[in-house]
């Protein structure tokens, strides 16, 4: 049974009643959309409230879901949506991004190697793109999110983001051009 028809059934039972069928998706889907959340916004206090959100928002809309979709396909359009609205929220810049010191909270990723330089390595990468990546505008940073991280087609991100894939393609393009730009400096210093 692949992951599409085993998440219908769960959409079905939820349907039917069984509200263990939704649990059963939030665990499979949860390290996902959070990871999605966090690439996103950036911040991990965030990336959990919009986490939390986006399930509440698929809670409330699985009974209307309709199966033209992968089942993830549509939840990570929620997702995203509701990265988009957080970073449209004024509050955002100074309540979230920044730490009690006044330092910019950063997402750190572990590191491949257990070297001490490696790890230090591994830390400033994620800094300077995780930094890059704050820059792009909600829609480029989406598609590099769900292209690089998430590792979709651009089917299931055009899909998600409800665009044709030339779009998709499109905003692949310009992301990376201006990744690259944004990334210049970083990538000459080392």
């Amino acid at each position: 049974m692949d992951k599409s028809t085993d998440d219908l059934g769960l959409v079905n039972k939820f349907k039917e009643g069984d509200i263990s069928a939704f649990e059963e998706l939030v665990l499979k889907y949860r390290d996902r959309i959070y990871n999605l959340c966090a690439y996103m916004l950036g911040n991990a206090h965030e990336a959990e409230d919009a986490a939390q959100d986006t399930f509440i928002k698929a809670y409330q809309g699985l009974s209307r879901f309709k199966p033209d979709a992968a089942f993830y396909t549509w939840l990570y359009r929620i997702a995203v949506n509701t990265c988009i609205d957080y970073r449209r929220r004024p509050f955002f810049e100074s309540l979230f991004r920044r730490s009690d010191t006044g330092e910019e909270v950063v997402i750190e990723h572990p590191s491949a190697s257990p070297t001490p330089e490696r790890e230090y390595e591994s830390k400033q990468i994620q800094q300077a793109l995780q930094t890059a990546l704050k820059k792009l505008s909600p829609k480029l940073r989406a598609v590099i999110v769900l292209k690089e991280f998430e590792g979709l087609s651009y089917e299931e991100m055009a899909d998600t983001l409800d665009v044709s894939i030339g779009t998709v393609k499109s905003r692949i393009s310009r992301a990376r051009d201006e990744l690259k730009i944004l990334l210049k400096g970083f990538t000459e210093q080392k």
